[in-house]
């Protein structure tokens, strides 16, 4: 079989897992009598763990292989599914999304590995199918996760949906360990170990400005992406009285036209558009979608303007994800994705840690507009990258 369709599959059970919670962590920490900030904030721990560990995880994946990091993060998540399955308190909670964001290293892993198996020309549709294997879980997983809650925030299963993570990571776990094949041979490996004193993530953005810029943006765009996710159940629950079931299914609207952008169009559009102009364009989207959302009058406006993020984000995730591997050579791959991950992860700690409090003190449009302030100067560096320090490759 294939090994990107592997790698496909492998990405869609992981990320369903962690999409099942999603929803749900906003009215465990309500039940747990958390304010919006502190709710907001279990989701930004997570992030901020994995800020620590992706660039680690990057260099062991160079120097040992992709798959044993996989295997490692996928058990990391299982232990945190089952740590919040008995969560009786904030703390609980806390702790599950702390052991998960450290044992984070499977999605740079995966994203590095997509690099790997795949040609140049080819890499921003490798990297936009594992992104659209990441979106398919996002789009299912909330859906799946508020509905084996139930629709009544307050008296909602919580530790079913906990449960039935915990099985598809290990599921996961063990299509790498039996079915996905290693992506780097022991020479590579090897070099990566000879090279690694000039691979530390900060070495790396300070030899590539356009590692460099192309990190800023997405830290940008990301942290706008955070705020969307990490206040939409909230604000579905706020303005519109939705509960764990309507709130996931809201979110599975917004994945679903990201995966259909990432896993379709950005086949046709990269060719036409390059990976820089794409980004652009995304990244433009998603500002016209979070005004549309900030100012809409009712549900039905808002829900357009969510789609239309969803769309940009779409278009913009793989196109970045490409410009950044495209900084990298055979020996550092996966630190640069781990550091350009690392991005990301930072901005998942920014997002919703401000989210919630502008929700609290301005109400529910300012976060849109928090988002709106951040991806505009997004693309203005995009628009002024600056040129290639090495042949692109």
């Amino acid at each position: 079989m294939n090994r990107l369709l592997i790698l496909f599959f492998v990405s869609v059970v992981d990320v369903l897992g962690f999409g099942i919670v999603i929803p749900l962590i906003p009215y465990m920490g309500d039940r747990f009598g958390a304010s919006p900030a502190q709710i907001t904030w279990t989701l930004a721990v997570y992030s901020a763990c994995q800020f620590v560990a992706a660039p680690v995880w990057g260099r062991v994946s160079d120097r040992f292989g992709r798959r044993p990091v996989l295997i490692i993060g996928l058990i990391g998540a299982c232990i945190g599914y089952a740590i919040l399955a008995f969560s009786t308190n904030l703390a609980g909670l806390y702790a599950s999304r702390i052991i998960g964001g450290l044992m984070a290293g499977n999605i740079s892993a995966a994203f590095a590995y997509a690099s790997d198996v795949s040609k140049p020309q080819d890499r921003a549709k490798s990297l936009g199918m594992v992104g659209a294997a990441i979106g398919i879980g996002f789009m299912l997983g909330p859906a799946i996760g508020g509905t084996l809650a139930g629709g009544n925030a307050a008296t909602a299963n919580f530790q079913l949906p906990a449960f039935v993570s915990c099985a598809l990571a290990m599921f996961a776990m063990l299509l790498v360990f039996f079915v996905l094949p290693e992506s780097r041979d022991a020479a590579q490996r090897a070099a990566a170990e000879s090279t690694a004193g000039d691979r530390s993530p900060f070495a790396l953005l300070r030899k590539l400005p356009r590692l460099r810029a192309v990190m800023l943006a997405a830290t940008l765009v990301i942290s706008a992406q955070a705020i969307l996710e990490s206040i939409s159940a909230l604000w579905a629950y706020k303005r519109f009285g939705f509960g764990p079931r309507d709130a996931g299914l809201l979110l599975l609207g917004l994945a679903m036209v990201a995966v259909i952008m990432q896993g379709g169009m950005v086949r046709v559009l990269v060719p036409k558009f390059g990976e820089q102009r794409l980004a652009v364009m995304g990244a433009s989207t998603y500002i016209i979608g979070l005004l549309i959302v900030a100012f809409a009058p009712g549900f039905i406006p808002a829900v357009a303007g969510l789609l239309m993020c969803g769309a940009g984000i779409g278009a913009y995730q793989p196109a970045a994800s490409a410009l950044a591997s495209r900084q990298s050579d055979e020996g550092n791959r996966g630190v640069v994705m781990g550091t350009f991950q690392s991005g990301s992860s930072l901005a998942r700690v920014i997002g919703p840690s401000i989210s919630g409090p502008v929700f609290g003190l301005w109400g529910s449009s300012a976060p849109f507009l928090l988002g709106v302030a951040l991806v505009a100067p997004a693309v203005l560096i995009l628009l002024k990258l600056p040129a290639p320090q090495r042949a692109e490759s």
